[in-house]
């Protein structure tokens, strides 16, 4: 069955009678005519460099006071730790590349590995993390991303058994 222009009709015109308008070419896939994910962007969804200053502000101020945890910030201010989080995250979320041009490949386990992170080093840092999220009043999918990320982060960090 061919339409007037003796072209073999596409099952949505024998649905329809009528031709689907071809998609715009900004939404196509050179190979295959898939559709273009739209851009999206965790860290100016979220706010960007002010969440995420509440974020590491609000997390410091916990490891600051923590016996376990602040013994692994030789830094006698907390000030260069608190900057090097900042950067690390907001560039793994979409924002500056700042972190990347300073201090090159994250290698997040290789700059752990001088402290001992243990099970309850990780469970410490997680609950100061829980309050930094907590604080920022995420609306429940960018939460549950967000601590998602942070969760298997903490985790991947152990590197050392309980005492």
């Amino acid at each position: 069955m061919r339409n007037n222009d003796g072209v073999e009709p596409t099952p949505l015109e024998l649905r329809t009678g009528h031709a689907r308008p071809p998609l715009p070419a900004d939404r196509l896939v050179a190979a295959g005519q898939q559709f273009v994910q739209p851009e999206y962007n965790f860290y100016e969804s979220v706010g960007g460099h002010e969440t995420f200053v509440r974020l590491v502000d609000v997390f410091y101020e916990g490891v600051a006071e923590d016996e376990l945890l602040r013994p692994m910030y030789p830094e006698e201010d907390l000030g260069p730790a608190k900057e090097r989080l900042l950067l690390f995250l907001e560039q793994y979320w979409g924002g500056p590349k700042t972190y990347g041009e300073t201090r090159g490949h994250p290698r997040l386990r290789m700059r752990h590995m001088p402290f001992r992170v243990t099970p309850q080093a990780r469970d410490s840092w997680l609950r100061h993390m829980r309050a930094a999220v907590d604080s920022l009043d995420l609306a429940p999918l960018h939460e549950a991303t967000l601590w998602d990320y942070l969760d298997r982060a903490a985790q991947s960090m152990v590197n050392s058994a309980a005492p």
